[in-house]
C-alpha cells in the first residue's frame, strides 16, 4: 500500500528523487526552487500573522520567527525541502504565559525551549519517533488537514459595525467563494499545462491580478495587519534571572520543546517518503532547538515544521535546501520593502493554495481500508484525528503510541500458552509457547497446576521470551510455590542473563549448549541480588 504522501506526489506528478547532488542545480533547478520558495513565503505571512494573533503578540513577533526559524533550519535541518516557522500547535500553548506574564518571558521561553531541543537532539531522543506506529501517522495526517481547513474558514468572516467576527454572506461571500475556487482550479490544471511555474504561485499570481486590475472589494493580506517592518534587532528578553522566573518559563519550554519535536519529526517522515531521503531526526532536533534559541534573542515566538508550508514547497518542486532558504530571505524582503504589494493580495487565492493542500495532505485511502485493517488501528486512526483537532498534536500522537501499545501487549499476551506432556519417568514437562511479559504473567500463571503435579516438574523456555522483570518476578513466584510443596521444578533453555537475574530460581536452571542468548530489559544489583527497574 502506497503512503499517503507518495499517493499525493502521484496525483500531483511529482518526481519521487533520492535526493540531489550538486550536479542537480541546473539554471532550471534554481529557478524551480527559487519560485517554490516565493510561493512558501507568500503562503507563510497570513499564517505567521494570524498565529502571532492567537499568541497574543505583534504580527511581527510571528513573521521574524517564521524568518529565522525557517532559514536556520532550512540550511541546518534533518531533511532538505522541509519549511519551519510560527505554528498554531505552539501558539495556542503560548497564550496563556503571555496573557499572565507578558511577551518578555515568551522570548524567554522560546530560548529555553530551544536548549532543551539541542539537548534531545545531542542525546538522539529523535529516534524515538520510530516507535509512532503507521496507524498514528495516518491519523496525524487526517487530523493536520482538518486543523489546516478549519484554519482557513476564519477567512470568511468579517469585522460587523461592533467589531465582532461575523461570516461572510450575500455577493461577498460568492465572490470569495468564486475566486478561491479559481485559484484551486488553476492549480489543478497548471502541471497539465507546463510546470515552468509552480501550479501555486501560479493560481496566486493570476487571482491577485484580477483583484488588482479590476479593483474587486475582497480581504486582503492587509486587513488583518501591516507586515511593515525593519530587521530583527538582537534582544535580550527583560525578565529577572530568578528561581521564580525559572519555574514559570521551565514547565511552557517543556511542552513547547516537546510539541515543535514531534509535530517536526512527524513531518520530516512524512517530507521523507517524497524526497526518497531517512535519517537526520537527531540533526533536526539540534537544528529546530539553535533556530529558537535564536528567534527567542531577536523577538520571536519560536517555531516547528509545517506540515503545510512543507506540502506547497513539495507540492511546487522544492527538493533542497535552497528552497527553505529561498522562502525565508523572501519572507524578509517582505517585511523589510514589499510590504504595500503583499498586503495587496487577496486571502481568497491563499486559501485556494491551503484547501489545496488539505485535499493533498488527508489520506483518503484510511477512510476505504477501515473494513480490511484491524479493527484497533482503525481505531487509532480515528481517535488521533479527533484528538488532534480537539486538542493538538502532541497530545494526538502521545495517546496514539499508548493505544497502539496498549493492543500490542493485550494481542501478545493472548499467545502465550503450554504444551504438557509427560515423560516415561514421570516427570511433567511444561514446554511453553509466546513471549513472557507484564502482560502475558496471569496467563503464564495459570499453565501451571504446582498441587497435581508430580514431584518432578520441567518448565522449558525453548519456544518463549523472557522480556522483563516481570516475568521474571513470575519466574520467581512458580519456583517458590513448587518449592514450598517439596517439589523439584528445573527451568530449561533460559538465556544467560536470565541466569544472573533469577536468585531464588537460579539454581533450579540446567543449563544446555543450545540456550537462547538475549538480554533482558532490567538492572540487576550484584551486591544485593535483587532485580530493579527497567530501563
Amino acid at each position: 500500500m502506497k503512503s499517503t504522501l507518495a499517493d499525493f506526489a502521484d496525483r500531483l506528478a511529482i518526481p519521487v528523487r533520492k535526493g540531489l547532488d550538486h550536479r542537480d542545480f541546473t539554471p532550471n533547478r534554481i529557478k524551480v526552487e527559487m519560485l517554490s520558495g516565493l510561493t512558501v513565503a507568500l503562503a507563510l505571512v497570513p499564517e505567521a500573522v494570524a498565529f502571532a494573533f492567537v499568541a497574543g503578540v505583534h504580527p511581527l513577533v510571528g513573521l521574524y520567527a517564521a524568518f529565522i526559524v525557517g532559514l536556520i533550519t532550512a540550511v541546518f535541518g534533518g531533511r532538505p525541502g522541509m519549511i519551519s516557522g510560527a505554528t498554531g500547535a505552539l501558539a495556542i500553548v503560548m497564550v496563556s504565559l503571555v496573557a499572565t506574564h507578558g511577551v518578555e518571558y515568551l522570548f524567554a521561553t522560546v530560548v529555553l525551549m530551544g536548549v532543551i531541543q539541542v539537548l534531545a537532539g545531542a542525546f538522539h531522543l529523535g529516534k524515538f519517533i520510530r516507535l509512532v506506529p503507521h496507524p498514528v501517522m495516518m491519523g496525524f495526517v487526517n487530523g493536520l488537514a482538518i486543523v489546516i481547513f478549519l484554519a482557513q474558514l476564519t477567512q470568511f468572516q468579517v469585522a460587523g459595525p461592533d467589531g465582532a467576527k461575523a461570516w461572510m454572506t450575500g455577493m461577498p461571500l460568492l465572490i470569495m467563494l468564486g475566486l478561491v475556487a479559481l485559484t484551486m482550479g488553476i492549480i489543478w490544471v497548471m502541471p497539465k499545462i507546463t510546470k515552468a511555474i509552480p501550479a501555486p504561485l501560479a493560481g496566486i499570481a493570476v487571482v491577485a491580478g484580477l483583484v488588482i486590475f479590476f479593483g474587486i472589494d475582497v480581504p486582503r493580506v492587509g486587513d488583518l495587519a501591516s507586515i511593515e517592518g525593519g530587521l530583527p534587532l538582537f534582544h535580550l528578553p527583560m525578565v529577572p534571572l530568578t528561581l521564580e522566573t525559572l519555574t514559570i518559563i521551565l514547565p511552557h519550554a517543556l511542552i513547547l520543546a516537546a510539541i515543535g519535536l514531534i509535530e517536526s519529526l512527524l513531518t520530516l517522515n512524512l517530507v521523507g517518503e517524497i524526497t526518497g531521503k531517512r535519517g537526520g531526526a537527531s540533526r533536526d532536533c539540534i537544528a529546530q532547538g539553535v533556530s529558537n534559541t535564536v528567534t527567542g534573542f531577536f523577538g520571536g515566538m519560536g517555531g516547528c515544521a509545517m506540515i503545510g508550508q512543507s506540502m506547497i514547497n513539495v507540492k511546487s518542486g522544492g527538493r533542497t535546501r535552497l528552497s527553505g532558504i529561498s522562502a525565508a530571505l523572501f519572507l524578509l524582503s517582505f517585511i523589510l520593502v514589499a510590504s504595500s504589494l503583499i498586503e495587496q493580495i487577496p486571502l481568497a487565492a491563499l486559501v485556494g493554495v491551503m484547501f489545496m493542500v488539505v485535499i493533498g495532505t488527508f489520506a483518503w485511502q484510511s477512510l476505504t481500508i477501515m473494513r480490511r485493517i484491524p479493527m484497533t488501528d482503525a481505531v487509532v486512526i480515528v481517535l488521533v484525528t479527533v484528538v488532534t483537532v480537539m486538542t493538538d498534536l502532541a497530545i494526538a500522537v502521545v495517546v496514539g503510541v499508548i493505544v497502539s501499545a496498549l493492543a500490542f501487549a493485550w494481542s501478545n499476551a493472548k499467545h502465550i500458552h503450554g504444551v504438557v506432556r509427560t515423560a516415561p519417568d514421570g516427570t511433567r514437562i511444561y514446554e511453553i509457547e509466546g513471549p513472557l511479559f507484564f502482560g502475558s504473567t496471569e496467563g503464564f500463571a495459570e499453565i501451571f497446576d504446582p498441587e497435581g503435579d508430580p514431584d518432578n516438574v520441567v518448565v522449558d523456555f525453548l519456544s518463549s521470551r523472557v522480556v522483563d522483570q516481570s516475568a521474571l518476578q513470575a519466574i520467581e513466584s512458580l519456583a517458590s510455590k513448587y518449592e514450598a510443596l517439596g517439589k523439584t521444578l528445573q527451568l530449561r533453555h533460559l538465556s544467560h542473563d536470565c541466569h544472573q537475574l533469577l536468585t531464588r530460581a537460579g539454581q533450579l536452571i540446567v543449563d544446555a549448549d543450545d540456550d537462547p542468548d538475549y538480554e533482558i530489559v532490567v538492572d540487576y544489583s550484584v551486591k544485593t541480588g535483587s532485580l530493579g527497574g527497567g530501563h
